[in-house]
């Protein structure tokens, strides 16, 4: 168990307009490197924001400020023990390539609830996008997380 020190923010990755499904999810993320997974034992991320602003709960979690053993997600390697992991479905352009922001109306209302929720409970506790960690280099969740803050009124 240890202090939970950020919530981090994330896309999958996927075209715009696209819908993943948590079975696509737990496909790309655990099943074995032959059966085209990565072979985690858990899946990246406790929550999925869907196109249709829909939240779905991918890890049991207590929303204390302690990360259980249990509520590990592979988000984001050597933060793993230390974060919350969120997604939103999108973050790359219909060309299958380009990083673009692709949430939906739906998505930035359930996001903004999600992240105002999150952060009246810990209000201490950080909110970055993946790409604003050390030593990523990546363009994941294809936003800027600190300047959406900002627009939502989180400092």
């Amino acid at each position: 168990m240890a202090a939970l020190k950020r919530l981090v923010i994330h896309c999958t990755a996927t075209p715009e307009g696209r819908e993943v499904t948590s079975a696509e999810i737990r496909h790309w993320h655990c099943d074995p490197k032959s059966k085209g997974g990565l072979g985690w034992k858990q899946v990246g991320y406790t929550d999925m924001i869907h196109l249709n602003g829909g939240v779905e709960r991918l890890v049991p979690n207590n929303e204390d400020e302690q990360v259980d053993p249990w509520e590990v997600t592979n988000g984001a390697a050597g933060y793993n023990s230390t974060s919350r992991h969120i997604v939103y479905v999108g973050g790359v352009a219909a060309d299958g390539k380009t990083a673009k922001d692709t949430r939906t109306a739906d998505q930035k209302r359930a996001m903004t609830k999600y992240v105002k929720d999150f952060h009246r409970k810990h209000p201490a506790i950080p909110i970055v996008g993946h790409r604003d960690l050390p030593g990523v280099k990546k363009a994941c969740p294809s936003f800027d997380v600190a300047r959406w803050l900002k627009e939502i009124g989180i400092k």
